[in-house]
This record gives structure tokens, C-alpha cells and sequence, in this order.
């Protein structure tokens, strides 16, 4: 299992994402679920992955592999006209690679998997994608700023709670990692380290990235933080009455 959060805010997008993978207690791994396509000053593109490890791994290799070979007739990640058309092509992919991976006869769904991608085109705005196990996906508007993957449901209380698309780059980043702090209290499966990055719009490169690990000052506070907090506001809401 994993998660993964992508969010899109007045100033850009930012991404956070686990790192643990798992098949069963006595098999952990670490693995990197973030990957970016960035041309200077021209595009930049990130892809978070959660599911079948196989799966997610084929198709970031397939879409890297694709980047480096200029006869193919698909547009790569670094050639596409739109971030929409990126998005097909990551659809377009994850479907190719399922394809090839289930037997016939066998039904995909072992092999599934689900992606966020964001990113901007020069002359386009920001765009933030969730890329489901069938290929097709979905784009954040107004009213659905945030995509989650993976184990969602610990974290999102806070997401749907707080999240506000005019909060700072810190503040989002406070905000995610509260978010993941319950997650990892709540499901093992997820795990640091943790991985973030921070696009701001208009700028065409990355803008901050960093690998949190489950010792980090920052998220040390942030847990016990939250934790006194949560404690502070129930003691503070009134006994119920019979």
C-alpha cells in the first residue's frame, strides 16, 4: 500500500508521496513513488504511482524509455502539446502495460494501478490529473482542488477539513504532513521517508524537493503537535448531557 497526495494551490502544485511497498510483514521495500520530466524553461511534469509495484514501475520506465528514443511515434513526456494529451498518454500506458502483464483469460485487477499527474506547459496553466487502473482519469477543478491515491482514507478528514488553494507553500506543507502523520499511525503499510515537491507556477523548474525521514525535526513536531492538539480540543467540547 502507499500514499500519495497531490495539490494545487494559487501558487503552483505540490506532491508528497511514501515510499514503503510491502508483500506481506516479512517483505518491506523502499521505492521511490515520485517521478519528473522537466525540459528548462519549457515544461514540467511529475507523476506520483501507487498499486502494483510491477505495474507502476513498467509504466515510468515505458514513459522514460520513450523520452529517449525520438523515432517513436508516440509523443513522449517531453513532446506532448498539452497536459492533457500527457495525461492520455500516461492512460494510454498503464492500459498497454496491464495488457501485456495479465494472462489471458486472468482479470487485471492484480495488476492495477493509479497515478497523479501535474505539471504545466509554457502558454498553459497548471494542471493537476488522477489517472485510474482502466486508463481513463479526471482533472482537479475548483471544487476538487487535491487528489489522493493509495490509502486515502486516514488522511483526507484534514485534507476536506482545512485545505485552502490561497494557503503559502509552508502552510500546505504543514497541512500534508499532518495528514500523512495520521495515516502512518493508522495503516503500517505507509512509511517514511517521505517525499516532496514543491512547482510553482509559472516558473518551469522545480521549485523545492526534499526527502523527509521518519526522524526529521519537522515532522517530529508536527506529530506530537497535532497529537496535544487533538487531545486539547476534545477535552474542550462539552460532555455529553442524559
Amino acid at each position: 500500500m502507499t500514499y500519495c497526495v497531490g495539490l494545487k494551490t494559487h501558487e503552483g502544485l505540490v506532491f508528497m508521496s511514501d515510499t514503503r511497498t510491502n508483500a506481506g510483514v516479512d517483505n518491506i521495500s523502499v521505492f521511490r513513488k515520485m517521478h519528473c520530466w522537466q525540459k528548462e524553461d519549457e515544461r514540467v511534469l511529475v507523476l506520483l504511482s501507487a498499486g502494483n509495484l510491477a505495474t507502476t514501475q513498467a509504466v515510468v520506465s515505458l514513459l522514460e524509455e520513450r523520452t529517449k528514443a525520438p523515432d517513436e511515434r508516440t509523443p513522449s513526456m517531453l513532446e506532448t502539446p498539452s497536459m492533457y494529451q500527457a495525461a492520455r498518454l500516461v492512460g494510454d500506458t498503464v492500459k498497454e502495460v496491464i495488457r501485456q502483464s495479465a494472462p489471458a483469460g486472468q482479470s487485471a485487477d492484480a495488476f492495477g494501478a493509479s497515478f497523479i499527474l501535474g505539471g504545466q506547459i509554457r502558454g498553459m496553466e497548471p494542471r493537476l490529473f488522477m489517472i485510474y487502473p482502466e486508463g481513463n482519469f479526471i482533472e482537479a477543478s475548483a471544487d476538487t482542488p487535491f487528489f489522493q491515491i493509495g490509502e486515502t482514507k486516514y488522511g483526507k478528514p484534514i485534507l476536506v477539513r482545512a485545505f485552502d488553494p490561497a494557503m503559502s507553500f509552508e502552510e500546505t506543507v504543514k497541512l500534508l504532513l499532518v495528514s500523512f502523520d495520521s495515516t502512518l499511525r493508522s495503516n503500517l503499510s505507509v512509511a517514511p521517508p517521505i517525499d516532496l515537491l514543491y512547482y510553482e507556477q509559472d516558473s518551469f523548474r522545480i521549485g523545492y524537493e526534499k526527502r523527509i525521514e521518519a526522524e526529521d525535526p519537522y515532522m517530529r513536531t508536527i506529530s506530537e503537535g497535532w497529537s496535544k492538539a487533538l487531545k486539547s480540543a476534545f477535552k474542550s467540547l462539552p460532555d455529553f448531557t442524559r
